[in-house]
């Protein structure tokens, strides 16, 4: 088990005239911040960066005398909050730990925020002790509830389409502008063949809200220990595979096969329980969310080559062999999968290697 990104939210405090470089943008947010600073008793000799994350968004914390809040700044040019608020409001209304939003200054992309605290599970996690499962399974707990009150037409649909354009970022970012090796014309049949096989299993099982980052990166540790969520502005209405292969297969941190799944198993058994639709075949549901990871490693790889290339963020292809070891290991253990195994041995400069493939687990 291992980590390797650096941590994503930081204590130190820049001088506030070090937060922005653009003097347009900086004088937009001065002015909204003296709009609601005397509401929210906001020190602004106090304000300091938080985090960044993948996207453009970025944010701050203030301290206030009851405790500190979080700025939201996300250019609207760059940045659609909409989601964010919505978002926000369906998981409050589902009684799940989330930001709320007290205050947003919609035409120019600020928002204030309550703050869930300063240190992710993923920071809190020891990668050199046992994974903590008592912590996995409060994810796992929410995870549960968050799909318990789940409605279609309340979310956009995690559809063909969609599914298929995530997919083609790995051939597109990953093996055309990372591994600089574009896929030639046998190559991509097999991609032709194998994403419609992914995307075809994927869409077989019923649909919920799928938060699309459901890991510990994006689990915070608040002070009453209480696990809360962020980063779920990207939350459609999809494969109920999705989130637990997300939480399990995590883009920054990996555990033995054999944790990650003793904690599926016993998601899948909460969510019978709670009459989710997982089926009453373990081995099936636990095939559907292997294929489920494969789709979104092919997805990440691809947007983290992209985040490198294009968005200067070289940090993320730090994780790249963890995705390539997923990938690896799913395609070695279905039949079907083969042709693209091969494919990506080819891309990684590996020896083929002769494995044991069957299409049931």
């Amino acid at each position: 088990m291992s980590t390797t990104s650096p941590p994503t939210f930081a204590p130190s405090a820049p001088s506030v005239s070090l937060l922005w470089a653009d003097p347009q943008r900086q004088k937009l947010f001065e002015d909204w911040f003296s709009s609601v600073q005397a509401t929210w008793q906001l020190d602004l000799r106090t304000l300091r960066l938080a985090s960044a994350d993948a996207s453009f968004r970025r944010y701050l914390r203030v301290d206030t005398p009851q405790g500190s809040l979080v700025v939201m700044d996300a250019p609207p040019t760059l940045e659609n909050c909409q989601p964010f608020v919505h978002v926000a409001r369906l998981m409050a209304d589902a009684g799940l730990h989330a930001p709320k939003v007290l205050a947003w200054d919609e035409a120019n992309g600020f928002m204030l925020l309550t703050d869930l605290g300063t240190q992710t599970l993923l920071q809190a996690m020891d990668p050199q002790a046992p994974a903590p499962l008592s912590r996995y399974l409060e994810a796992v707990d929410m995870l549960v509830q968050w799909q318990l009150a789940s409605r279609p037409g309340v979310l956009p649909p995690y559809d063909r389409a969609l599914l298929l354009r995530e997919l083609e970022l790995f051939p597109q970012w990953y093996m055309g502008e990372y591994r600089r090796m574009p896929p030639d014309t046998a190559q991509r049949a097999t991609l032709d063949a194998t994403f419609a096989t992914i995307i075809e299993n994927n869409l077989a099982w019923p649909g919920v809200y799928v938060h699309r980052d459901f890991m510990p990166r994006n689990l915070m540790l608040g002070s009453d220990g209480r696990l809360g969520v962020l980063d779920f502005q990207d939350a459609v209405f999809g494969p109920i595979t999705y989130d637990i292969a997300s939480l399990m297969r995590d883009a920054f941190i990996s555990w033995e096969e054999e944790f990650c799944l003793d904690v599926t198993i016993r998601y899948w058994q909460k969510a019978r329980k709670a009459n989710l639709p997982v089926g009453s075949d373990f081995g099936a549901f636990y095939r559907a969310v292997e294929w489920m990871g494969l789709q979104r490693h092919l997805k990440v790889a691809g947007i983290f080559a992209r985040l490198t290339l294009r968005d200067g963020k070289p940090q993320y292809l730090a994780d790249t062999p963890r995705f390539i070891a997923y990938l690896h290991a799913t395609c070695t253990r279905y039949i079907e999968l083969k042709p693209l195994l091969r494919l990506i041995e080819h891309v990684e400069g590996l020896a083929s290697r002769s494995a044991f493939a069957f299409g049931r687990v």
